[in-house]
């Protein structure tokens, strides 16, 4: 009889703990409509002393959170030779927004009176070093130009767009 009693209490207590821990995981797990829908995507681009980006052309939906994860695999000195990558508002005229920062180091070369044109940007990217963007896509479905705008490299080909379906 007491072996009966006490396999009956373990198996209240296994119960009770058990419905317990279930319970803590039920109120912890997100729930369907809490999970986030469209995973971040991640585009990983580089770029060398070639002043060419590997990745021109980027596919995304509206409404979309893409990672732009650039790498630039020279070997100049990131103060003669470094890689960003600007993300732009259709309709900016990239050589003209690319030369009117040529003078503003400091600013990463965008003119700060263009900065409004910007809608994401990397930092500089030296040999060796990544850096990286995370980029929600525009409701609008358009052509988003990105650059480098380190001087040179832009006329050199360094850019590409981003097409918003």
């Amino acid at each position: 009889m007491r072996y009966f009693r006490l396999s009956f209490i373990v198996i209240a207590i296994t119960l009770v703990s058990t419905s317990a821990f279930a319970q803590a995981l039920k109120s912890t797990a997100p729930k369907v409509s809490d999970r986030v829908p469209n995973a971040v995507r991640t585009i990983t681009i580089t770029s060398g002393d070639d002043m060419k980006y590997s990745i021109t052309r980027i596919i995304a939906k509206r409404g979309d959170t893409i990672r732009i994860k650039l790498t630039s695999t020279g070997t100049v000195p990131k103060i003669a030779m470094a890689h960003n990558a600007v993300i732009l508002k259709p309709g900016t005229i990239v050589a003209k927004f690319v030369e009117a920062g040529a003078m503003f180091r400091a600013e990463d070369f965008i003119n700060p009176a263009l900065k409004p044109s910007v809608l994401a940007q990397t930092k500089f990217a030296g040999p060796g070093e990544t850096v990286e963007l995370i980029f929600k896509v525009p409701a609008a479905a358009a052509t988003y130009p990105f650059v480098c705008t380190f001087p040179g490299h832009f006329a050199a080909g360094m850019t590409g767009t981003i097409v918003v379906k």
